[in-house]
């Protein structure tokens, strides 16, 4: 039995821990510097639960001692030190994080690791990237790849349509900072909310538009190879334009403590969410112009007798399906792993990765 150490207590992290803890094949920590968010966590008795604030110097290297990896469910800002940690500790290191700052430490803290760094293991960065590079590889020569994802409240009752399904930090972080993408067969950081583009799904009409870090590390495995290649957060229309006058005309871009203080009083969560994904790539197929898609639509379900919504189900899916990977020998166990190395087909077929194929109980198995 392997033991994990589940850092983060939040939704997401709950949702690992209690995942990879029904299988039997993993004893799982989890831990948090709050103790009344350990209380509230939604596991089972036998996730053990640990109050340590890690942000202090030392206090997260010693409950490593004994693990075979470190999952990061932990605010962006934090990934840094549990990276450090990790290597000094010789554990394999997995996190969800969209920021592409932090993610570049990581890659420094995998120089010379005895063990495996694979960052930005959730949903987006993370699956969509698996899913473009297998599409991808399927072209002669590339002409664009597209990635869209949105997680959504399924019933949008404000301004904003839109409720807290995750990260507020996060959230607003990948408003602010500048998005990586490959324009005109050119490297360059693009304005997020930008990009602004409207789509239809069933019916129903969309708008998506520039959000950071989403493409993981795409631009740079398909630089000098494809024309265009992007990344779009999906949302319901008008929320580019509110979220520009909050963050720009308010300015509340230079003040993200208030802007969350104000996003959490004033916007409620919900179990009732939806995940839509779509990625396309276009490029020249036995002399032929061609374009190919992977689409899914992905619901909350109950996992364990415990109500998940799909940002839990999806993005805690992906990391624990890695993790599974890396466990059985079909990822490197040393060095910085990029999504591109994950194979999809090997993916979809793990017990955790299954959601993404469309099934409707994405409960895992027990065992291998």
């Amino acid at each position: 039995m392997k033991k994990i150490l589940v850092v983060g207590a939040g939704k997401i992290g709950a949702t690992i821990a209690d995942f990879l803890d029904a299988t039997g094949d993993y004893a799982v920590s989890l831990v948090d510097r709050d103790q009344a968010g350990l209380h509230r966590a939604d596991v089972a008795d036998s996730v053990r639960k640990l109050q340590a604030d890690i942000a202090e110097p030392g206090m997260l290297r010693p409950l490593m001692d004994g693990h075979y990896a470190v999952l990061s469910a932990a605010p962006y800002h934090l990934t840094t030190t549990i990276a450090r940690a990790a290597a000094e500790a010789g554990l394999h290191y997995l996190d969800l994080t969209e920021d592409v700052a932090s993610t570049r430490a990581v890659r420094d803290h995998a120089a010379g690791a005895r063990t495996a760094f694979v960052p930005q293991c959730g949903l987006a960065p993370g699956f969509v990237s698996i899913v473009a590079h297998d599409i991808a590889r399927r072209f002669d020569a590339l002409d664009t790849i597209h990635l869209r994802v949105g997680a959504l409240p399924e019933f949008p009752s404000n301004a904003l349509g839109y409720n807290l399904t995750w990260s507020t930090d996060g959230v607003i972080n990948e408003y602010i900072e500048p998005c990586e993408a490959i324009v005109a067969g050119e490297r360059r950081m693009v304005p997020a909310l930008e990009g602004l583009e409207t789509l239809g799904v069933d019916g129903v009409t969309y708008e998506a538009f520039n959000t950071s870090g989403g493409l993981g590390s795409l631009c740079e495995t398909y630089a000098g190879a494809v024309r265009e290649l992007n990344y779009r957060t999906i949302r319901y229309p008008g929320h580019a334009q509110a979220m520009k006058m909050l963050l720009r005309d308010l300015r509340l871009a230079e003040r993200r403590d208030l802007l969350k203080d104000i996003l959490e009083y004033a916007i409620p969560a919900t179990r009732q969410d939806v995940v839509l994904i779509f990625v396309t790539v276009s490029g020249r197929r036995d002399g032929r112009l061609m374009q190919e898609s992977f689409v899914r639509r992905i619901h909350g379900d109950i996992v364990h007798g415990r109500p998940r919504t799909a940002i839990q189900i999806t993005t805690a899916g992906a990391i624990c399906a890695v993790l599974d990977l890396l466990k059985d020998g079909h990822l490197p166990e040393r060095g910085v792993v990029r999504q591109e190395d994950i194979a999809l087909a090997a993916f979809l077929e793990n017990r955790f990765g299954r959601v993404y194929r469309g099934d409707r109980s994405p409960t895992p198995i027990h065992g291998a």
